[in-house]
Formats: structure tokens, sequence, C-alpha cells
């Protein structure tokens, strides 16, 4: 009985490993074709409609007409904890001290967050795009869900500061992007820091992981989440539950827009709620009917 339960303890934790893999080392998921995956997924649950599809081809166009037309400067930075980051900068040919910080979602990278830039810089902005760890271009060893995240990206905040003392900054993120620039707003930033806008920002880490647990490998939780906690620090990784985006936003003072599709799929859209509700700084809720 005892070999039995060392086994089934060995088997346990070797599958909470695999999991945690699975879900924030894109080698791993590459392996597994879940980055694929993701994106399948996450396309066939967005909704298709002449309109959307003409507005994307659009912002295509108008993404690539920024990297055609306008010098980009590529930066390269230090995480405190020793990994490169990469960012891209599309800077004003007039001094301007308008400056947006745009974060991309979960397994995604800058370049996507190209056509918000397009829209930005149109409007006499600096626009910067960071890949955050390990995905696009930076390094890394576990994807951040926003919360490692959090501290990398104030290295771009700092270098903009740096750049320019009278910056105004805008974060303005997608998805991990957007929990990420909930998380900064309430970690205390520099009054350059602005405004927030967060585009489908989860509640917190746990929370979206068991769902995922649910949605791609369509088992409960029964302890996964906690124990993929543990191991993750001990693989020199980070707590999920220091990962509580709506803890965070309680705490901050910059106005934030939250906004959400009511047929997301991926992040509840009652998140949304949550998170408007325990901002303790000016806000406003948009929530888009059909999206």
């Amino acid at each position: 009985m005892i070999v039995l339960l060392i086994v089934l303890f060995v088997l346990y934790n070797a599958a909470v490993n695999v999991i945690i893999s699975a879900a924030l080392v894109p080698d791993f998921m590459r392996k597994l074709d879940q980055f694929e995956k993701a994106t399948e997924q996450g396309y066939a649950q967005q909704v298709h409609t002449d309109q959307l599809i003409e507005n994307t081809k659009q912002a295509r166009l108008e993404a690539q007409e920024l990297v055609d037309t306008v010098p980009m400067l590529k930066l390269q930075a230090e995480s405190a904890d020793g990994y490169r980051l990469i960012a891209a900068v599309f800077r004003q040919e007039e001094p301007s001290d308008k400056w947006v910080m745009l974060l991309h979602g979960y397994t995604g990278w800058k370049e996507e967050m190209y056509h918000f830039a397009a829209r930005y810089y149109a409007q006499g902005w600096n626009v910067i795009c960071p890949d955050m760890r390990c995905q696009g271009e930076s390094d890394g060893d576990f994807i951040g869900m926003g919360w490692t995240d959090a501290a990398d990206n104030m290295i771009w905040l700092n270098w903009i500061i740096s750049e320019d003392p009278d910056a105004r900054i805008v974060l303005h993120g997608e998805s991990m992007g957007a929990a990420c620039a909930d998380m900064m707003s309430g970690l205390g930033l520099p009054e350059n820091a602005k405004c927030v806008i967060s585009d489908c920002a989860y509640r917190d880490v746990p929370s979206i992981f068991r769902k995922q647990l649910k949605d791609w490998f369509s088992i409960p939780d029964v302890g996964i989440v906690p124990s993929a906690s543990f191991w993750l620090q001990l693989r020199g990784g980070y707590n999920i539950y220091d990962a509580n985006t709506a803890a965070l936003v309680a705490k901050s003072s910059l106005p934030t827009l939250f906004i959400h599709g009511d047929s997301d799929k991926f992040v509840p859209p009652a998140d949304a709620q949550v998170l408007y509700d325990a901002c303790s700084a000016p806000k406003k809720l948009l929530t888009v009917e059909g999206a």
C-alpha cells in the first residue's frame, strides 16, 4: 500500500510538471503543438463577421505601413533575474511627450500589437512594444502571466522617463498584457504613468489556470493549481497566487478603462466586472456585445 501511494505521488507530481511545461514553457508547448492548438482554438472561438474580417485586414495593412515607413529602434535590456528582454520603439519625428506601452497577450509577441501602434503613432504618440519574457525575441524559462512581466516592464517605463522626463505614459494591454498593466498600476508607478487601458484582463492567474485545465486537458483542478504553484517555484519560477490582478488594481490610483467582449471564451467576461469593482481608481467599464 505504501509503495502504491509513493508511485501515485510520483506520477501525480510528474503530471503536474508536464502541465506546467505545457502551459508556461514555449519550447515544450511547441513539442505538443500547444502554441498551434491555442491559436486555432482562439481563432475558432472569435466572432467572425464580414465587418470584423475587413477590420482585421485594414489593421494588418496599417501595421505593415508603420513597419515600412517609420524607423524602428530595437532595445535590449536584462531583467533582474538575468534574462535578455527585447522591445521595439516607434518614435515621432517631432518631439512629443505622449508615450504608450503596448503589452501583448499570452503566447504572443510585440508584432501583434503593431496595429494598435499604427493608430497611436498616427495621432502623435511615441510607442514602445515589448516582447514579454519567454515570448517573441525575449528570453525566459516560463511565461510570466503578467506577474514577472510587471517588474520586467518597469525597465521600459524607466527607459522612457530617462529619454523624456516629461513623458506622459499610457499602459495599454491585451489579455495577459492587460492583466500585466493592471498589476503594474497597483505596484506604485512614477507619476509619468497616467492611465491604463485594460482589454480583456483576467482577475487572477489561479482562476484562469483552473479554467484552462478544464478546457485544454479536460481535467478538474483536484489540487493541481496549488501543486503547480509549488513546483513552479521549485523550478525557479514564481508563485502564481501573487499574480492577483484584482488585488493589485485595488491599490491603483491610475484612471483605468476596462474593456471586455461579452462572448469571450478564453477570459470569462465576468472577470471585467470583478476588476472594475475592485479598482480603487477612477474607472470605466466598456462591455462589447457579441465580441
